[in-house]
């Protein structure tokens, strides 16, 4: 028997109920999963509310990432053994499987092998945050030294990683952030520069920071109003990314200012890369390596219990972590 988490209908985090199963065998091609820590995304508490990516069906489960031991295996999977320490990358619609449970089963595609050095509630917390960034920014971007960086909501984990990656591939990050109460956390986690955006002009300081050049690139899981003046801070054949929709606002676009920057306009998911055999493995190879050499770095805030998840979901929609929220089971 195992306890998973659920909801039958839509709402605030209270409709999370704990549910007690049998566990059944893996499919030919699934894992079975002891879980011991599971990563939580801003995603799960959009789905759990039922204005995410794609609709809900309901009575449903929720959770992209998790991390423990290989407990069974399918007849079909190869590479993946019973006792293996493996971490869950996403790449699945939660309405096919789901990771809030103490035992789960996942695809085989999507059981990642952890380094030895990292805990188990690290390896619950990278990949979503790694390999979102890893897409825009390495995979299509391809930014490089010389290239400015600009990443909203920079105390999120994706924005944490995002300047971690930026880093990593010699590029130069300014980080947003509404006030300078986190200013001194994000040099020390890497931005080259920080903006206050209800302090400063943030046109203004960018185009200070970049010779009045502006940024190649934005990476913004916000929109809203601010998306405009993303637009006005980038460069000529800039590119501005938009993977969220933390504002609630109407997203603006300036149009003849995008016509004559030639400015791209790009939505962006984790599923471009993750979705994609080829692209998954390629992403995995650089976030392991990266994680190996340092270069990365998980960045937790918090870690909860199995059992406080209603409070982990009210405490994610504050917006005050600094990094990764992790429930331990």
């Amino acid at each position: 028997m195992s306890r998973t988490i659920q909801f039958a209908k839509a709402g605030g985090p209270e409709v999370l109920e704990f549910v007690e199963s049998e566990v059944r065998a893996p499919g030919p091609n699934e894992v079975r999963i002891k879980v011991k820590a599971i990563g939580i995304n801003r995603a799960e508490a959009m789905w759990r509310t039922d204005i995410y990516i794609e609709p809900v069906k309901f009575p449903a489960s929720l959770g992209y990432e998790a991390a423990g031991i290989v407990d069974a295996v399918g007849s079909d999977v190869k590479g993946v053994a019973v006792g293996d320490d493996v971490s869950v990358i996403p790449s699945f619609s939660m309405n096919s499987y789901s990771t809030y449970g103490e035992v789960i089963i996942v695809p085989d595609y999507a059981v990642v092998a952890h380094p030895k050095s990292l805990s188990y509630a690290q390896a619950a917390s990278v990949w979503m945050m790694f390999v979102t960034a890893y897409g825009a920014l390495v995979e299509d971007a391809k930014v490089t030294r010389g290239d400015f960086v600009i990443i909203p909501a920079a105390s999120s984990s994706v924005g944490l990683a995002a300047i971690q990656i930026a880093n990593y591939a010699g590029a130069a990050t300014i980080a947003l952030t509404r006030t300078s109460a986190k200013r001194d956390a994000l040099l020390k986690a890497g931005a080259a520069h920080v903006i206050a955006t209800d302090e400063v002009d943030l046109v203004k300081e960018v185009m200070r920071i970049t010779d009045n050049q502006g940024a190649r690139v934005a990476f913004d899981p916000v929109g809203g109003p601010t998306f405009a003046k993303l637009i006005s801070a980038l460069s000529f054949g800039g590119i501005a990314f938009i993977y969220g929709a933390l504002s609630e606002d109407v997203t603006p676009l300036p149009v003849l200012e995008m016509i004559a920057k030639v400015t791209t306009v790009k939505a962006h998911n984790i599923w471009l890369t993750s979705g994609d055999e080829t692209r998954r493995k390629a992403a995995v190879e650089f976030v392991l390596k990266g994680l190996e050499s340092g270069a990365l770095k998980p960045v937790i805030d918090r870690t909860f219990k199995f059992d406080e998840m209603v409070e982990v979901h009210r405490y994610l929609e504050t917006n005050g972590q600094f990094g990764k929220i992790v429930v331990t089971v």
